[in-house]
């Protein structure tokens, strides 16, 4: 299908903290890139994104910090929409879901699904914590993770063995308001019930079953495929947007009801602003237009599912044709953790490595997390920049500049278009808009680069240093090939380094916007170029190791901190509450690893009492093999809990070193009989 418009959104980051370099590789350079390559093109398209203000996390840390959240939400809105602008992030609006706009949009969007008797409107029962007066959200709720023994897992997620959790699984959840244990209370909530619409679902996923990512398509295929259940789309909080309904006071809709409608309300506000207020409804409800979202694939469920039935269930608006999700990327061999501070940050960037943001869009675009996960390390970042920007695009462009200047006064001499170079532009914009258009951007880049390329070689085999003095005529045709080339690599690296291409732009003294089917006339003979500049520096041994410095002092501090976590004493218990616990001496007879799982072990254990299977995350630091006949300490009266559909009957005791591995807590005399009581 041709369509006549497309809007392009990029997730709204999260603001309760600054941008850093995974989301750019996940999300937000490749988006930048589509849309400015569809610009190039002429396409009618807006760029939408902003600041997703709402939900827990920021309210927690206003609590940590003794502010409110709005000033959080301010404070970071400005930090992330400041970097972004400065990087090159080339928004059409970059708005924020605490204004006005997005509160009204989004609550006339439930109450249109509520009219319409979408919504199942259910009571369960919700934590709640009494000394505080008000229900937990599941980040309010901590306990230990019956998967790993994590005695800090959130209520929603075990941050330590990944796994997905809901509150009532913890094992002894307290509130992080007050400490106190919570209690049940009953609550209603609106639900948008996903199990009645995964039929409309299943057919739009199947749809595209051909041309949205083999991984963002599975991913969807594996949630239909456990099939859909009904999620709450409000919230007991006081933090977002207010549910618009009688009996629902002191609720505010869900952030992933409320987050995606941001796209839509920032729309609104991009054409209140240009004075065309109603335009916005043909990029969000007319057919000829393509929506498309640019996202990380841990949003993969909430833009592909949650998303879309909550627009079918409204029924006024379009649906996105493609949703381009990139996987994670890495740094130096590790996971990004923001909480750890093991992170290469964007503002950070820009303020230490001054106007190189096309080196870092560079270097993320080649190794783009497009089909898995992809690393970033500051070694791989020097020897990018310096073996191909310095050494084949910068040395190329420099020396056709040098040699302009050298031999015909910077003015563009006379010349014919070489046949064999004219083939190599047409075949190289092909392959360049073939990758973009498939959201295979790496690609892109490398076809872009491999004619930089052909120009060096094209520069080696003529060399025009000689020929000038034999002859001028073919040494005029080789420099005019040489700069027209030279516009053609202008004009195919802006969508990955705008600053770079308008450098260039700036030696070939062209000021006009440049259009592929003119490009190959737009010089003629006598244009005066501009000053001849370097377009990149080599990074030195010392930029780099400075760097790497930075990152293993996270470490340092993060080691630290986790030494003085296992040396602060907790709460005290009684005499009474440690003789509940019944801890046995016991041996590991069997072992193996738990399918589809990275962390999990499914152990069998005499306990001298019975054998019994226990689920243990502890494969990361153990194989199977090596623990047979492991003596351990084992919580036996641990409540029986389903772990992967294995059900698990207790805890074995394992000690956290400061670099977090594992080791057996077990007794020294190897000749103790299992089922021997741990006093």
């Amino acid at each position: 299908m041709t369509f006549k418009r497309h809007t392009v959104t990029a997730a709204l980051p999260y603001a309760n903290g600054p941008v850093h370099i995974g989301h750019l590789a996940g999300c937000y350079l490749p988006a930048d890139i589509y849309v400015r390559y569809l610009r190039q093109k002429k396409e009618d398209v807006i760029f939408i994104c902003g600041s997703d203000e709402h939900g827990v996390p920021i309210t927690i840390k206003a609590k940590k910090e003794g502010i409110t959240p709005q000033q959080v939400v301010d404070k970071y809105h400005k930090m992330m929409g400041d970097a972004f602008r400065e990087f090159g992030i080339s928004f059409d609006i970059y708005s924020r879901t605490s204004s006005k706009t997005h509160h009204q949009t989004a609550s006339d969007f439930f109450k249109t699904l509520y009219d319409k008797k979408v919504f199942d409107e259910i009571i369960t029962e919700q934590y709640f914590d009494e000394k505080a007066n008000q229900f937990l959200a599941d980040r309010y709720i901590v306990g230990t993770c019956p998967k790993c023994g994590n005695p800090d897992a959130y209520g929603d997620q075990c941050e330590k063995c990944g796994s997905t959790l809901s509150p009532n699984e913890l094992i002894e959840p307290r509130s992080t308001l007050s400490g106190e244990k919570p209690v049940l209370r009953k609550t209603k909530n609106w639900f948008l019930p996903l199990d009645k619409i995964q039929p409309k679902i299943e057919a739009y996923i199947e749809s595209h079953k051909n041309d949205w990512k083999p991984n963002v398509y599975g991913q969807c295929k594996s949630w239909l495929n456990q099939g859909l259940q009904p999620r709450a789309m409000t919230r007991d909080l006081d933090w977002g947007v207010k549910v618009p309904i009688e009996g629902a006071e002191g609720k505010v809709l869900y952030v992933w009801f409320d987050a995606p409608i941001g796209y839509i309300s920032a729309t609104k506000e991009y054409f209140e602003q240009k004075g065309e207020a109603a335009k916005w409804e043909q990029y969000w409800k007319n057919k000829e237009t393509r929506l498309i979202h640019f996202i990380g694939k841990d949003n993969i469920v909430f833009h592909c599912i949650i998303f879309p039935a909550m627009l079918m269930e409204h029924g006024d608006f379009i649906w996105a044709d493609n949703v381009p999700a990139n996987e994670f990327l890495n740094l130096e061999g590790d996971k990004i953790s923001t909480s750890r501070n093991w992170a290469v940050w964007l503002h950070e960037y820009l303020q230490e490595f001054h106007d190189k943001q096309d080196e870092l869009r560079f270097v993320l675009t080649s190794i783009a997390p497009e089909t898995k996960d992809s690393d970033f390390s500051w070694k791989d970042y020097q020897a990018r920049v310096n073996n191909e920007l310095v050494a084949i695009l910068g040395n190329f462009v420099n020396r056709v500049m040098v040699l302009s200047h050298k031999y015909f006064k910077g003015k563009i001499p006379q010349g014919k278009l070489d046949t064999a170079l004219l083939e190599k532009f047409e075949k190289t914009h092909q392959l360049v808009s073939q990758s973009i258009e498939h959201f295979q951007f790496r690609e892109a880049l490398f076809e872009a680069m491999n004619l930089a390329r052909a120009g060096n070689l094209y520069l080696q085999e003529n060399e025009p240093w000689k020929l000038i003095n034999t002859d001028k005529e073919k040494t005029s045709e080789v420099i005019y090939n040489s700069l027209v080339l030279t516009l053609h690599l202008a004009y195919l690296f802006e969508p990955f380094m705008p600053f770079t291409s308008e450098r260039i732009l700036k030696m070939l003294n062209i000021k006009e916007p440049l259009v592929l089917k003119n490009l190959n006339h737009t010089l003629s003979a006598g244009h005066q170029l501009g000053e001849a500049i370097l377009l990149f520096s080599k990074v030195e041994d010392d930029v780099i190791q400075a760097q790497i410095n930075k990152l293993q002092a996270s470490k340092k501090v993060e080691n630290t901190t986790i030494n003085s976590e296992n040396t602060a004493l907790k709460a005290d218990i009684t005499y009474d509450d440690f003789i509940k616990m019944d801890i046995r001496i016991g041996t590991i007879l069997e072992a193996e690893r738990v399918p589809k799982t990275d962390k999990l072990l499914k152990l069998l254990i005499d306990t001298g009492i019975d054998k019994r299977t226990v689920v243990s995350g502890i494969a990361e630091y153990y194989k199977p093999e090596e623990i047979i006949g492991q003596k351990v300490s084992i919580l036996a009266n641990l409540a029986p809990r389903k772990i992967k559909g294995i059900e698990s009957k207790g805890m074995i005791l394992m000690a956290e070193n400061a670099d977090g591995t594992l080791s057996f807590v077990a007794p020294t005399n190897t000749e103790i009989n299992n089922g021997s009581v741990v006093r």
